[in-house]
């Protein structure tokens, strides 16, 4: 019996190299098309929680097929991190995180049919104090494009950070223990692969 198609609903190469440290390679990708700005006074843990789910119902699929969608979103206090839209604004995230804490939320959403299943995981970072010269560097090796809060704690940034409490996984992008459980109880069959 073939098992169900996986669609990843993701663009993230990130979301790819964590799936396969599971041993999953999904089917097919289909990074949605929403409206991933934050409502008037959203807060950051609901507005991750509803854009992974926003995410995985946006994305046409087969009943039979499961979609995995998330989002991750960097909250310093009630403040939304989202992708900076330039250097400046890339700037900006590094000074206002440097020498704090912050907190990493990352969602994700499971669909197969009508059902969806759904986890959070929230993850305290602590960013050094960073000094002008590190920052300058950092924007000009570009890593910060693309990525919640300008930065990525899997590249040049993680030398920031001395300090993390929670899911190194999630902050990367997909928390593994969750993402397994959750395709697991959609049907996937993550662990009874054919050899």
């Amino acid at each position: 019996m073939s098992h169900p198609r996986l669609i990843l609903g993701s663009g993230s190469p990130r979301r790819r190299e964590l799936l396969a440290q599971l041993g999953v390679v999904a089917d097919d990708i289909r990074p949605p098309e929403i409206d991933e700005d934050p409502r008037p006074g959203e807060l950051p843990r609901p507005y991750c929680v509803r854009l992974a789910r926003e995410k995985a119902q946006a994305i046409d699929a087969a009943p039979d097929e499961i979609v995995l969608s998330a989002d991750t979103t960097v909250a310093l206090g009630r403040r939304i991190l989202g992708k900076p839209q330039d250097a400046d604004e890339a700037r900006g995230f590094l000074a206002a995180l440097s020498g704090r804490r912050h907190r990493v939320v990352t969602a994700i959403a499971v669909r197969r049919g009508d059902r969806i299943w759904e986890r959070d995981v929230v993850s305290a970072v602590r960013v050094k104090h960073l000094s002008q010269p590190e920052i300058d560097a950092y924007i000009a090796s570009d890593d910060w494009r693309g990525k919640a809060g300008g930065y990525a704690i899997q590249g040049p940034a993680g030398a920031f950070i001395p300090w993390i409490s929670g899911s190194f996984t999630a902050i990367v992008g997909l928390p593994l223990a969750e993402t397994a459980n959750l395709l697991l109880a959609a049907g996937y069959p993550l662990y009874n692969a054919a050899p």
